[in-house]
């Protein structure tokens, strides 16, 4: 089993697709990284040499930005505009969408659960 950037690698995927697992890695980068190691990339990964997962190991350490680095960044930045007060930071401190999309209907992701007005007892009106 190939565990790569600390994350281990499922045995029965393509190494192209189980790059994906590396937060940080997506199938074009996948492809770069496998090119630039000399890998095949329809090969399982269970059927990788030591040889072959040392060179894709060295090549994604050459490029950087995974993992945790690359969430310890994305959190930055985003502390960055909230700190300044940008209007993309006031919609990360919100919980709102930040893209411009619009949240009258739509935006549960962000937006979280409908909260439904709950029935009460009503208040005595004056007389």
């Amino acid at each position: 089993m190939a565990r790569i950037a600390g994350i281990e690698l499922p045995p029965n995927k393509r190494v192209e697709v189980a790059l994906t697992y590396i937060y940080g890695i997506g199938r074009t980068r996948s492809g770069k990284i496998l090119e630039t190691a000399r890998v095949d990339q329809g090969i399982k990964v269970k059927d990788l040499s030591e040889d072959e997962v040392q060179r894709i190991r060295k090549v994604i350490q050459e490029l950087g930005g995974i993992e945790g680095d690359l969430r310890k960044e994305i959190a930055m930045n985003i502390k960055r505009l909230e700190d300044i007060g940008s209007y993309r930071g006031i919609r990360h401190r919100v919980g709102l969408p930040t893209r411009g999309q619009r949240t009258h209907t739509n935006s549960r992701t962000r937006k979280g659960p409908r909260r439904h007005a709950v029935a009460g007892k009503k208040k005595p009106g004056k007389k």
